[in-house]
């Protein structure tokens, strides 16, 4: 506490303030983790965002919830390390330079070969990989930035080889040919999470299949023609009476009259096309296992490229997928085959990068025995080892994690952690982490003999590497300070999207290699949408992006505008208006604390809480306590928007509308309520600082001087030393329902903020006369009231207020009519309640409720409740007038 004469200048930008926040952040090493430190630790990971990758408003919310944390266990006097770091993202990465290589006129790739075409990757990402990070550190992300990874730097990469190879001679990892999904413009295997589902207006093309040695024809209908080549089959459900007699039978397969075999298999839905399916094991995963079923042959018809290979007749090799469309379309319509063409909107999928439709394709890939490793994983989860928040989230990844596919860990690139295996010759294949220890299990085997070895040529998955950051960014393979130290981590925050594909693979790689799992918690994270609840996309237009935002309302206000919107399972509609209104909060916040300047308030060297008497005083003091700790439970239990909303009452509506207004007749004259005043607004600084840091850094280090940096003071905690005095507390909370009362019923009734009042009782007991005695300047000024009085009688025409079991009366005549205030008040309540009426048609009508969307329902209700609240307001009020 200091009594330094504040800093009366004011920063007109926030650019300014940003600016100072940082620059003492970086001065006083706030984010820096210290690996001697005897504290308690947090521990948090980055999702390591793609080296390619600019700030979104998705980006924005993440990394605000962990700053959040990050920032309040600081304060709670934790030892925090949260790690960051940055994706290679081998696709992403290596399209960016192929761009930039084509706009150049520059030699492509392939010409310039492997060797070459890296180091240009690594020039750009010194060069431009940065931008991103750079833009965290603008939202205010105060991660141990001197501790930042790249998931290709050298610690890391030995991680993955360590890890390749063990689970290799483990027998999780293998080489098998299986189908994947194959992007035909980047040439390269890629993930689920790559692929998009787009609706796309098609045709269904009903084609007769003969069945061999007989008249009769069974009718496929098809999306996809061109795939027939690679039909080696046809699936009709066993209890489908159309077909069930053609099961065991064969049908040729048009065009190159190939033999089909007809099984029965459930796959094939009778209320789906024809009931019919023909059954391409090479391009179709279903089919793919349909055609392991019975064992059908496996016929793949592309070339890599997406163009049709040496398996199809001449005429079509060579051909792209839509030209052999037409072709065989064609082709089949001259063979009287084609039955008809129908119309439909079918869901076909895209790559994310290439936006080129994904083709099921057989090839020779390196997979992860998934299964095995998410046994530990679910039971950790089972367990409750890692807890899922909100625990809804925990069915997602048990649905994941109970039906695992093997995992396709091997990348068609050129940019990534090239796999560790060297190929023979003769087809043996030696997997080490170096080609000389793959020499030497080569000479285990041939003896002397020379034997060419080449390198696998694909890299591995990104998740693969990134499944690893929990322990390899803290030095992993190796023995590390900081391994031992901050293994396993507190918390992780994440997107829905990713539970499968980053947290499971974390989940599993943690456990078997650390035998523990990588973080006790995880919190999922809502969707943001826009102001409608649409998702955002470019192609609708509709994409807001942060970094306007921050330009235009300063970091902050955008800050606490996620935060107060990130409620537990639902999605975050974002609107400017909401950012207005929380930039509104901001500017409060910065006006109070020229009213503490203007006024003189600071805290004296001398102060001591303790000694505080005014009942005013206490119960400011004991607000401040309830909230502090009402935060402190929020923040740490991911209740970010009940946080934010908790710390917006109690600054506009406890700490300015009540407290404030109470004090300002004493602020000149009274030490004690000057130095309250300016110790309630520092700890306000505080518990605001996670969610707002820029702001109150300045105003707590540099307007007010209240100590050196904010981001490494102490979160408010109860001062046991001041006793609260209950009667003080109930004194002002009891004036405050008098003063309420007093408005609301001026608002009821009309009656003008100009028109003083005044206000009568019978009897009142000793208590509520000191209460009203003590406090009767406030009242007058903030009720808009001439005189509180005791009366011997009643008098006709008043309004009624009750007050616990104190009985006030309010002349009302002359301030208003009350014949036409009564019959305004029963035409307001008539049509509340037909508003409530038809609210509760919507809500007991089982179609809404079934079909409306969850924050529909949701906003019926919630007006319901406001509806009701006014109703009960206004049939309170025509209770208590007396028209006497």
């Amino acid at each position: 506490m200091s009594n330094k004469k504040v800093n009366n200048s004011s920063l007109k930008s926030n650019t300014d303030i940003e600016s100072y926040s940082s620059d003492i952040w970086n001065k006083n090493n706030v984010m820096n983790s210290n690996i001697n430190s005897d504290k308690d630790n947090f521990t948090i990971m980055m999702p390591p965002p793609n080296v390619t990758g600019s700030l979104h408003i998705g980006h924005a919310l993440n990394m605000t919830l962990q700053d959040i944390l990050s920032r309040f266990w600081r304060l709670n006097n934790k030892n925090v390390l949260w790690q960051p770091g940055t994706d290679h993202a081998g696709i992403a990465t290596q399209m960016v330079v192929e761009r930039k290589m084509n706009e150049n006129n520059e030699p492509n790739r392939v010409e310039i070969g492997r060797e070459k075409f890296l180091q240009k990757v690594w020039d750009w990402k010194e060069e431009s990989g940065g931008l991103i990070l750079n833009q965290l550190k603008r939202i205010g992300a105060t991660a141990d930035w001197s501790r930042e990874r790249f998931t290709l730097d050298e610690g890391l990469s030995d991680a993955v080889k360590e890890v390749f190879v063990s689970l290799y001679n483990e027998g999780l990892i293998y080489r098998d040919k299986r189908l994947v999904n194959w992007d035909t413009k980047l040439e390269t295997a890629i993930s689920d999470l790559e692929v998009i589902q787009k609706d796309i207006k098609g045709h269904y093309w009903h084609f007769k299949y003969p069945i061999l040695n007989s008249e009769s024809h069974i009718i496929i209908a098809t999306t996809r023609p061109e795939t027939m080549f690679g039909d080696t089959g046809i699936a009709v459900h066993p209890e489908d009476k159309r077909y069930n007699k053609f099961i065991g039978k064969k049908a040729l397969l048009p065009i190159i009259n190939r033999e089909l075999i007809i099984v029965g298999d459930e796959y094939a839905d009778p209320e789906k096309g024809t009931g019919a399916v023909k059954i391409t094991p090479a391009h179709d995963f279903n089919d793919f296992q349909v055609g392991k079923r019975h064992d059908l042959e496996i016929i793949n018809i592309l070339n890599i490229d997406g163009t049709l290979n040496k398996n199809v007749p001449k005429a079509y090799q060579g051909l792209s997928i839509f030209k052999a469309r037409e072709k065989i379309i064609n082709e089949i319509s001259d063979l009287g085959l084609l039955d008809k063409i129908e119309d439909t909107l079918h869901t076909v999928p895209y790559g994310d990068r290439s936006d080129t439709v994904i083709e099921p394709l057989l090839t020779d890939q390196w997979f992860v025995d998934a299964k095995k490793l998410a046994g530990p994983a679910i039971k950790a989860v089972e367990e409750k080892e890692t807890i899922f928040i909100p625990q809804s989230w925990e069915n997602t990844f048990f649905e994941w994690m109970n039906n695992i596919e093997p995992w396709c860990i091997s990348r068609q690139l050129w940019w990534g952690h090239r796999i560790p295996a060297w190929h023979a010759s003769n087809g043996d294949i030696f997997v080490a982490k170096t080609y000389e220890e793959a020499r030497k299990q080569a000479k285990e085997k041939y003896g002397n003999k020379e034997i060419d070895l080449q390198q696998d040529p694909d890299v591995l998955d990104t998740w693969f590497s990134s499944g690893l950051w929990p322990f390899s960014t803290l030095g992993w393979p190796y023995k590390s300070k900081y391994l031992e130290k901050h293994y396993p981590g507190n918390s992780l925050v994440t997107g829905f999207d990713i539970i499968f594909f980053w947290v499971a693979r974390m989940m599993m790689f943690g456990i078997h290699f650390m035998k523990e799992p990588p973080f006790k918690e995880v919190y999922v994270h809502a969707l943001v949408r826009d102001s409608k609840g649409n998702k955002m996309s470019k192609s609708k237009g509709n994409v807001v992006d942060p970094l306007d935002l921050m330009n235009k309302y300063g970091v902050d206000s955008v800050r606490f505008t996620l935060a107060a919107l990130a409620t537990h399972g639902r999605d975050i509609k974002l609107s400017e208006e909401r950012i207005v209104g929380y930039r509104n909060f901001i500017t409060k916040i910065n006006n109070v604390s020229k009213y503490l300047i203007i006024n003189n308030c600071s805290i004296s060297i001398d102060f001591k809480l303790e000694n505080t008497k005014l009942s005013i005083n206490h119960w400011i003091i004991n607000l401040l306590n309830n909230f502090s700790e009402k935060i402190y439970n929020d923040i740490k239990n991911y209740r970010f928007n009940e946080a934010a909303n908790k710390i917006y009452q109690f600054v506009w509506h406890y700490y300015c509308d009540w407290y404030i207004e109470f004090t300002k007749s004493k602020i000149n004259n009274n030490s004690e309520t000057n130095n309250i005043s300016a110790y309630v607004f520092s700890k306000i600084l505080v518990l605001l600082h996670p969610i707002s840091p820029f702001n109150t850094e300045f105003l707590y280090s540099n307007t007010h001087k209240f100590g050196p940096v904010l981001a490494k003071e102490n979160w408010p905690i109860e001062n046991k030393n001041l006793i609260i005095e209950k009667n003080n507390i109930e004194e002002i909370n009891w004036i405050i329902a008098f003063i309420n009362e007093i408005r609301s019923l001026r608002s009821i009734l009309n009656i003008q903020y100009k028109s003083l009042i005044n206000i009568n009782y019978l009897d009142l007991n000793k208590k509520y006369k000191n209460y009203l005695n003590d406090n009767l300047t406030i009242i007058k000024q903030l009720a808009r009231v001439d005189n509180v009085v005791k009366v011997d009688k009643k008098i006709d025409e008043v309004a009624q207020i009750i007050i616990d079991k104190a009985t006030f009366y309010i002349p009302v005549k002359g301030l208003i009519d009350i014949k036409s205030e009564f019959k305004r008040l029963n035409n307001d309540l008539s049509k509340l309640k037909t508003d409530i009426n038809s609210i509760d048609n919507k809500l007991n009508n089982k179609k809404f409720i079934q079909n409306a969307p969850k924050d529909i329902i949701e906003e019926q209700k919630n007006r319901k409740e406001k509806l009701e609240s006014s109703v009960n307001r206004i049939m309170m009020a025509l209770e208590n007038i007396n028209k006497k």
